[in-house]
């Protein structure tokens, strides 16, 4: 007598289908509010709730946006824009993060630099901005310059916070494991402060875009702040909300890239190294 043999159905693709069902269900409900928003953003102008001169529909600000795309126009300013945000975005982190390690790790630089930090951080960016265009003119040096100086207060004191902010108990659990004061730094006290130094990271690369947008604003002949400033004076106000909604997708993908490493980083604060 023979047997048959059943083979079971792969539960693969069923797995598949749940995943992908759950990924999209989750996308619906982080989106929904603003689906909400951009669907009365288009109604409302059309309907006459709102004036279309001043708030234009959404898909008439997305055909302005694409005719700019098309012409250049927007890469224009965005390149612009974007390379002066990485210029004094990585200056602040070359100083930023070595200057907040050395004050949160070393007390007398602490009280040496702290009172001059707390004036530098309590200064406002922008009303700072005159000063730049004075010394270093109109040009991409005050720009770059702004930026920097707004970036680096974020990383400074998140830096600090992070440092000072290390569980004692693990600093000195690894003391009597006779590290180095070197070792105890990079192995111990660095990834367990690392987290915190990327929020600090993370809010400084969103941060800066919008101080440069402001900058670009008041005086500058390119670049995204630039744009929306002209298209209001010219009432191109589609081209306005154009810019406006340029800025905020890079914002976004700012910070989506510094929280996908910030994730990724963080792993280091769970299995700091001791052996090595």
């Amino acid at each position: 007598m023979v047997r048959e043999i059943e083979f079971e159905e792969p539960k693969q693709t069923k797995t598949s289908s749940v995943s992908i069902f759950q990924l999209t269900a989750k996308l619906f409900k982080q989106s929904i509010l603003l689906i909400i928003l951009v669907s009365l953003w288009e109604i409302a102008p059309r309907t006459g709730l709102v004036n279309p001169e001043y708030l234009p529909p959404f898909l008439e600000v997305i055909k302005a946006g694409g005719e700019m795309v098309l012409s250049g126009e927007l890469w224009t300013h965005f390149s612009t824009s974007i390379t002066r945000s990485i210029y004094g975005f990585l200056l602040a982190l070359v100083v930023g993060i070595p200057l907040g390690l050395l004050i949160g790790w070393y007390p007398l630089a602490r009280e040496l630099l702290n009172p001059t930090f707390e004036v530098y951080r309590n200064t406002a960016t922008l009303a700072l901005l005159p000063v730049f265009m004075l010394i270093l003119g109109i040009g991409e040096a005050s720009k770059i310059a702004i930026v920097f100086y707004a970036s680096t207060s974020e990383i400074l004191l998140l830096t600090i916070t992070g440092v000072k902010n290390v569980d004692p108990l693990l600093i000195k659990s690894a003391r009597s494991m006779n590290l180095s004061a070197f070792k105890l730094f990079t192995k111990v006290v660095l990834p367990a402060a690392l987290p915190t130094i990327f929020v600090g990271i993370r809010m400084a690369g969103t941060g800066c875009i919008l101080v440069l947008i402001a900058a670009e604003m008041i005086g500058a002949k390119a670049g995204l702040g630039y744009l929306i400033t002209f298209a209001q004076n010219n009432f191109q106000i589609a081209k306005m909300f154009a810019g406006i909604l340029t800025i905020s997708m890079l914002g976004l993908l700012v910070n989506f890239g510094l929280t996908s490493l910030e994730k990724r980083f963080s792993k280091w604060k769970q299995q700091p190294n001791l052996n090595k």
